[in-house]
């Protein structure tokens, strides 16, 4: 199983602990894929950030 089918299915735990039943598989699927796009560019611009600080004079 795939580290994003896994996240599917704890979102989906998750979201059904809370009342939310209304969404299928391939739902929780785009949503953690979208979580992990979000992840991956925070990253970068963390990094790139770091990497300019490091730049600066001090």
């Amino acid at each position: 199983m795939s580290v994003k089918a896994m996240m599917a299915i704890i979102l989906q735990n998750q979201l059904t602990l809370r009342g939310v039943h209304s969404l299928t598989l391939s739902d929780y699927e785009e949503i953690v894929e979208l979580l992990i796009e979000q992840l991956r560019e925070l990253e970068l611009n963390l990094a790139a950030r770091e990497i300019a600080d490091n730049r600066e004079p001090h």
